[in-house]
């Protein structure tokens, strides 16, 4: 019997060069959402910051940069590891939340689509090759993914290259303490079709979109700054809901996926989350594994990090994280073939999605 799996080939990505620590913010003055200057020192804040957040620095985009150039870096390195003629290539779908905003300016470009200018900057003739972008929030590389998946089985193409970049540097509020999580980077895959004796590759999925209630629990609001432009809009989040909504929803959706891909939950190697506070990803971890009564044998290495150094950089950080991961750049995890690992992400929407991967 032969299958026809969805295998990632190569994976590439772009971390921006630009380090800021939490220590740049010392003398940054922080407003309440009720316009108030908050009271607190510089240094009170930021301990009180990375006790939760687990973030010590996060990289920005040079100045000059973009969202479509750190892209483009990230696929050139994805289709250099697959060793593949980029004209071959189906698909660009583009998974990020604002397009280009060009630094000092306070407009989103989207005008031609970030992907094609990916393909622009790729060179690729082949005008089979479909370009496209797609707005999901944090978990768009994996709703990607999805849809690359759905189109090989569908027969509509055989080689795809997934891109997940934002720059949410440009579009954040400084006056809100909630800036400091935010951060810029790239991570990009070549997702091909391979017939195959054994089943490996996409195995399952979950996915969902909450809105009744959650839709705004992430939004554009004013500044924090009363004393600023109030016509200009940035990234706004009620973080206390929205944590309480990924606890309470994001292992429900990563059980889903497992039980679906009929494998054993003992026999999962990794889950490469979404990296979006430390302290919320160990809960959801270790709440999924309470779901079959595992609370106290939660395997140790299972959820790699790097938020600490990297930040939240939204839709990039899990193919930056796994580029990273097979690139050796966390030593102390390795993922190996044949191992069972789980990409599992939550974002604004809100929306929930899962893949069940076979390396």
């Amino acid at each position: 019997m032969k299958y026809l799996n969805t295998v990632i080939t190569g994976t590439g990505s772009y971390t921006p060069k630009k380090t800021v620590k939490n220590e740049a913010f010392c003398e940054q003055d922080f407003f309440s959402e009720n316009k108030r200057i908050i009271p607190s020192t510089g240094e009170e804040i930021i301990q009180k910051f990375n006790a939760i957040t687990g973030i010590e620095e996060r990289r920005y985009a040079e100045d000059g940069m973009n969202t479509s150039d750190i892209a483009g870096f990230a696929a050139e390195r994805a289709i250099k590891d697959a060793g593949i003629d980029p004209e071959t290539i189906d698909q660009i779908i583009l998974a990020h939340n604002f397009g280009d905003v060009h630094s000092g300016h306070i407009q989103s470009d989207l005008l031609p689509n970030l992907s094609s200018r990916v393909k622009h900057y790729l060179k690729i003739k082949n005008p089979n090759c479909v370009a496209y972008d797609i707005l999901f929030g944090c978990p768009g590389w994996i709703q990607a993914f999805l849809q690359v998946h759905s189109y090989i089985n569908s027969g509509m193409g055989k080689r795809f290259l997934v891109i997940g970049a934002d720059t949410l540097s440009r579009v954040n509020d400084k006056y809100d303490r909630d800036s400091m999580i935010f951060a810029d980077g790239a991570g990009a895959a070549i997702i091909e079709a391979e017939e195959s004796d054994e089943k490996r590759g996409f195995i399952s999925y979950s996915a969902q979109t909450d809105t009744f209630d959650e839709a705004y629990y992430l939004y554009a609001g004013k500044s924090n700054n009363p004393y600023i432009d109030q016509n200009i809009r940035y990234i706004k989040m009620d973080g206390r809901k929205i944590y309480e909504y990924a606890l309470s929803k994001v292992p429900l959706a990563m059980k889903l996926a497992m039980d679906r891909s009929g494998f054993d939950i003992k026999e999962l190697k990794k889950i490469i989350i979404h990296q979006a506070n430390e302290k919320m990803d160990d809960a959801i971890v270790k709440r999924f594994y309470k779901l079959y009564n595992m609370q106290t044998q939660v395997p140790e290495g299972i959820m790699p990090m790097s938020i600490n150094k990297l930040g939240n950089s939204s839709v990039a950080t899990i193919p930056t994280l796994y580029d990273g991961i097979l690139k050796n750049i966390y030593p102390e995890h390795k993922i190996k073939k044949g191992d069972l690992i789980m990409f599992a992400s939550v974002g604004s929407g809100m929306g929930i999605n899962s893949v069940i991967y076979k390396h």
